[in-house]
């Protein structure tokens, strides 16, 4: 390494993932993630335990991504967390350490949003979009449109005014019995249902925002009605229910992308966040993109979900401008983006 040379080392505790990645002057090295599986016989995550299973992996993580990125500790030119938004212990335990390290260290310490490394994910390999472009950022607490400017230029034009997409899918497989995580195995059934085999009522919110708490609503009284006529309904029929809410979903949000299209006439498009992972989600917008002339990007699956490597992409802008923090920093459940 030379005296010139940018190395950041990212860490990631925001929710259940623990994750941690050494960057080298824009280039990501490395992407080390330890899953939570305690959290599947509760059916969600639970915060203490999400955040006692941080105290544990973290450490592993750092040594794996520092060891396996034949750079040392000693040439670290800054350490990176995310700062939020996301669960206050779980968050607690990435900054806390990350503040003792560069401490240690005697280097620049950089917080990171959570949300904005999700869109800079697509600046960890090639092809990369330019500047301007419209990003749906689909996870299991946000749903959001952003208008992206530059690499720490972004606007949100349209959100979720309730739930975010993911817990959609999530909760909705609850109700048929599916253990959490749902979402993909949603996903999964879905791929040998009939989309259209039942219809779920759309949602329309004014200007670009969603809400999805009504199809929940709506498939918890439909599958009542239902069961009380036959209780084996949902095991009949799982596949096309998987399928047609799956559709539902995914129509409410290609509505308000459209429309985001229009008003700002950006034909450049992205996908991120954990439901980026959805196959499809990812096969409805690739069909849109060639009936309407966009230009696509999607990442790859393992920089969907929560992960340190677009921790470290959006450390690596920051540092460029020194947008560094000192050690008050503290970490913030509900960050702006």
């Amino acid at each position: 390494m030379g005296t010139n040379d940018i190395s950041i080392l990212a860490i990631e505790s925001s929710c259940d993932e623990t994750s941690a990645s050494i960057i080298l002057n824009g280039k990501v090295l490395n992407n080390i993630v330890a899953t939570q599986s305690v959290h599947e016989k509760y059916g969600g995550v639970v915060p203490e335990l999400a955040s006692r299973a941080h105290q544990e992996n973290l450490i592993p993580v750092i040594q794996e991504a520092i060891s396996s990125s034949g750079i040392s500790k000693d040439q670290l030119s800054a350490v990176a967390f995310t700062r939020g938004p996301g669960l206050m212990g779980a968050l607690l335990v990435g900054v806390s350490f990350a503040k003792a390290f560069a401490r240690s260290l005697n280097i620049p310490l950089i917080d990171v949003n959570h949300m904005q490394a999700h869109v800079l994910a697509h600046f960890i390999d090639e092809p990369k979009p330019g500047f301007p472009f419209l990003c749906l950022t689909v996870s299991g607490g946000h749903t959001q449109l952003v208008l992206v400017r530059d690499h720490l230029d972004m606007e949100v034009i349209g959100q979720t005014q309730d739930d975010a997409v993911g817990e959609a899918f999530d909760k909705t497989a609850k109700l048929l019995g599916l253990p959490y995580p749902g979402g993909p195995l949603i996903d999964r059934y879905a791929k040998e249902g009939n989309s259209k085999a039942f219809a779920f009522p759309v949602t329309r919110m004014p200007g670009l925002d969603y809400s999805f708490s009504g199809i929940k609503t709506a498939v918890l009284y439909f599958l009542r009605d239902q069961l009380a006529q036959d209780p084996d309904f949902i095991e009949k029929n799982l596949a096309d229910l998987c399928a047609s809410i799956q559709y539902t979903l995914i129509e409410m949000l290609l509505i308000k992308l459209k429309e985001a299209v229009k008003q700002t006439g950006v034909k450049e498009i992205a996908i991120a966040g954990g439901v980026s992972a959805n196959s499809g989600l990812r096969a409805a917008l690739e069909e849109l993109s060639k009936k309407r002339g966009w230009k696509l990007f999607v990442p790859k699956f393992e920089y969907c979900t929560d992960n340190a490597a677009m921790i470290a992409m959006a450390a690596h802008y920051k540092y460029l401008k020194g947008e560094f923090v000192g050690l008050d920093v503290t970490p913030l459940a509900k960050m702006k983006f």
